[in-house]
């Protein structure tokens, strides 16, 4: 059977060429099953895992149809979780629309606000952003969203697990409710399914796997480990001795560990690895991915905000430091590696701990994880790091006796035994000012019958 290509889809001619310029020629599955539900106008509901490709899912089909807007006002708004992915989601779209008319604006959260206004003086076509941000500048009139006809939101479940759902809601209010609403999801939780119910018409639903379920082409695999400072000497003999491991990607829990971990790697390894995490200002990790990505570096250390939707290409392997409290969170994370077709692996580091994590991940893909033989050349670091150590609390305190002439209790000194009458205008009449108000006008009384 002969497969599609683009040139199938019917795109308008400058498209094509673009595509063929990223060497893009033949559609991933999810951008295939997505073409004609999202051209028929009614609203549509995604569910692929990371890695297939969602992003030109939703962005050919809409672009096919798009038409120049006069009034300058947005006709298709796409919602992103982060500024990471309003930058990627931009980029593409720019280099997509470079060959037509169509003015492309991108903008988030921790930018000036009055800045970002000036952006929509010469108007907006699509628009790319932050829930919190696309709100902001709506509610400040500095856009309109009454003129959307087509709302696209990316990775729906990460934005409701954000808590955005206050704003999406808001921003729902502020659109015409005749559009088509486009979401993709990598995951059906029960936050997106109350969603769905409460704001979409029946969406028609494109499922490229049942929700949770990991890219086959994914080699999977686990080390049990004693504690964290065990997992950095693993890590380091896994990394002096694998080649392979060329581009990895390493992910920790918090943005703590994640500066512990890659203070430690850095020593290690000089200049070879970066870290990322929400602490770090947009402009140090736009720099340290695209040193990532061009392999200026040999890995990148981050914590979740890595693990959506960021295409960064040819990533070797995933390493989960720490096993990720939220079991889908484990499927975002190894969908950075296996992506556009590719082999791809990932191996996690788990602690006793964290095993009762790893049940919970297995049974939502269904699948085991096979756990590799712990090397004998590693050395076991019995030094637990803060984290780790135990807090003993005391559940039912010793009661503080009372009277016993110690502790922060005692019986007063007989001096301080006085007892307390009310004080000295209580016990008597004062000479002159402190005297009682009834005292005083009854006296005054008295006076002016005589």
């Amino acid at each position: 059977m002969e497969k599609l290509t683009f040139a199938d889809f019917d795109l308008p001619v400058k498209i094509l060429d673009v595509l063929a310029d990223m060497e893009l020629f033949e559609p991933t599955p999810i951008q295939e099953k997505s073409l004609k539900p999202i051209l028929s106008g009614r609203d549509v509901m995604g569910i692929a895992q990371t890695g297939t490709g969602k992003t030109l899912a939703y962005l050919l089909p809409v672009l096919k149809t798009w038409k120049y807007n006069k009034n300058g006002n947005p006709t298709v708004v796409i919602l992103v979780p982060t500024r990471e992915l309003v930058v990627q989601v931009t980029e593409i779209l720019e280099k997509l629309t470079e060959n037509i008319t169509a003015r492309v604006i991108g903008i988030y959260g921790g930018k000036n606000i009055n800045t970002q206004k000036l952006l929509f003086n010469d108007g907006c076509d699509i628009l790319v952003g932050t829930p919190g941000r696309v709100m902001d500048l709506a509610i400040d009139n500095a856009i309109s969203l009454r003129e959307v006809q087509k709302l696209i939101i990316d990775e729906f479940d990460e934005m409701l697990n954000l808590g955005f759902r206050p704003q999406l809601t808001h921003i729902f209010e502020m659109m015409k409710e005749k559009r088509q609403n486009i979401l993709f999801s990598a995951t059906m939780t029960e936050a997106v399914d109350e969603m769905l119910d409460e704001y979409f018409a029946s969406p028609v639903e494109i499922s490229l796997a049942k929700s949770g379920t990991p890219l086959e082409k994914i080699e999977q695999s686990a080390y049990k480990v004693e504690n964290f400072n065990t997992k950095i000497n693993l890590l380091e003999h896994l990394l002096k001795n694998d080649a392979e491991m060329s581009k990895v990607l390493i992910f920790n829990n918090n943005k703590r560990h994640a500066d512990l971990l890659f203070n430690k790697i850095d020593e290690l390894f000089p200049e070879q690895f970066d870290v990322i995490h929400s602490n770090k200002s947009q402009n140090y990790r736009l720099k340290a991915m695209k040193r990532f990505e061009n392999e200026e570096i040999r890995g990148l250390i981050t914590t979740d905000v890595m693990a959506r939707g960021l295409d960064i290409s040819d990533i070797t392997h995933v390493i989960n430091f720490e096993v990720p409290d939220v079991p889908e969170q484990y499927i975002h994370r190894i969908g950075r590696t296996g992506r556009a077709d590719k082999d791809g692996k990932a191996i996690t580091l788990v602690t006793k701990k964290e095993e009762t994590l790893i049940l919970d991940i297995e049974l939502l893909m269904d699948k085991e994880l096979k756990y590799l033989e712990f090397p004998e050349a590693v050395k076991i670091n019995p030094k637990k790091i803060a984290d780790e150590e135990e807090h003993i609390a005391m559940k039912n305190p010793a009661q503080v006796k009372l009277n016993d002439g110690g502790g922060a209790f005692h019986d007063k000194k007989d001096k301080n035994k006085k007892e307390n009458w009310g004080g000295p205008s209580k016990r008597k009449a004062p000479k002159k000012f402190g005297a009682n108000r009834a005292q005083q006008k009854a006296k005054s009384k008295s006076k002016r019958k005589k």
